[in-house]
């Protein structure tokens, strides 16, 4: 049930939050750093 809802949370996430990949992390403003550490959070969940 877990992993199932975070698959469908990561699917979400892909389509609605931007991609903060090709950035540099240390010249994101807080408010990225928070979507990049939410976006982590629900990938490494959904792949347990």
């Amino acid at each position: 049930m877990k992993k199932t809802f975070f698959r469908l949370l990561n699917t979400i996430n892909k389509a609605v939050l931007p991609k903060l990949s090709n950035k540099d992390p240390n010249t994101l403003t807080k408010l990225q750093k928070g979507i990049l550490a939410y976006r982590y959070f629900v990938l490494v969940n959904s792949l347990d």
